[in-house]
């Protein structure tokens, strides 16, 4: 069987000393997709993604969780599978210090024993039903890439942008745009459109993949290097899935909610809607729009769903 590692990315935007290196950097959180509270908030979700790792996915290797010269407090980093790994150890000088996912997932790949095989995720990502590694990799060992098959995509996101941007003077949802900007830099490049979206939750890789694709766009991702926060000219990690499809290095699977939910926390009716498709993947996302309350009702959910500490916490 393969060797696989899992990748995480955590931040504990209560920290106070992170916080003000953060204002000083790029400002106090606002209202605006680039810099808000919901990019940071921590209320102990990767403890139970990691709990819902141990119950269905035993045979992951090693655990790395990129951080900012923080720890959770709860997880026992003596546990010989954990390994945290700081900015400053897979980031130029340039980049740093960094509040940009966006910038900080192309580093992932030169994490220090990193496997061939892994799997990123957000630490607001979560497994619901037992998976195997073929859940992830082929048996020729390539990347399962799963999306949400949207055919006519790059036409509807021509008209909305069109009118948002022209029409309403409003910019276009963040997300998007930067999962928008892959998807045109890999057609440019190979000639082909992938009309499909990312399905936001865990995603298998292989690491000599995303290097070789890294070389194929080197100029577009160095000049994110002084994106500090995000920005609507940001290239999503999405670049490498579309590229792998491009390349026939990865196989397409288009899923469903039945098997890629994304609820989004402030939406309560999403719970109901959550436990009727049952999915394999789902995704506690944190908005703009979430409360205090939002997430101390996501979390008391999580821990009814996952009530057994795993081996990971103290």
């Amino acid at each position: 069987m393969i060797e696989v590692d899992l990748v995480y990315l955590w931040v504990n935007g209560n920290d106070p000393k992170w916080a003000a290196k953060r204002d000083a950097c790029i400002g106090a959180p606002t209202r605006r997709q680039e810099n808000c509270t919901a990019r940071y908030a921590d209320s102990g979700e990767l403890k139970y993604s990691l709990r819902s790792v141990e119950k269905y996915a035993p045979w992951i290797r090693n655990i790395f969780i990129i951080t900012d010269d923080q720890v959770p407090e709860w997880l026992d980093v003596t546990n010989p599978r954990i390994c945290i790994v700081d900015h400053k150890d897979i980031m130029p000088a340039e980049c740093l210090p960094c509040f940009n996912s966006t910038l900080l997932e192309h580093f992932v790949p030169h994490v220090p024993g990193l496997s061939e095989h892994f799997i990123y995720g957000n630490d607001d990502t979560y497994l619901n039903q037992p998976v195997t590694p073929s859940v992830f990799f082929a048996d020729d060992q390539k990347p399962m890439i799963y999306m949400f098959r949207k055919p006519f995509r790059k036409y509807v996101l021509a008209a909305v942008s069109f009118i948002r941007e022209k029409v309403l003077r409003k910019p276009m949802n963040l997300y998007v745009e930067i999962v928008r900007n892959a998807a045109r830099l890999v057609e440019e490049r190979y000639g082909i459109y992938c009309a499909c979206k990312p399905h936001h939750n865990f995603d298998a890789y292989l690491k000599s993949n995303i290097l070789r694709t890294q070389g194929e766009f080197q100029d577009e991702i160095v000049a994110m290097y002084s994106h500090h926060k995000r920005y609507p000219d940001d290239v999503h990690r999405s670049l490498y899935n579309f590229a792998a499809i491009a390349e026939g290095t990865g196989h397409l699977r288009y899923v469903s909610r039945s098997h890629s939910f994304s609820l989004n926390i402030h939406r309560r009716k999403h719970y109901a809607e959550f436990e009727h498709c049952h999915p394999v993947f789902f995704c506690m996302n944190d908005t703009p729009r979430a409360t205090d309350e939002d997430r101390m009702c996501s979390i008391a959910y999580l821990q009814k769903m996952f009530p057994e500490k795993s081996q990971f916490e103290k």
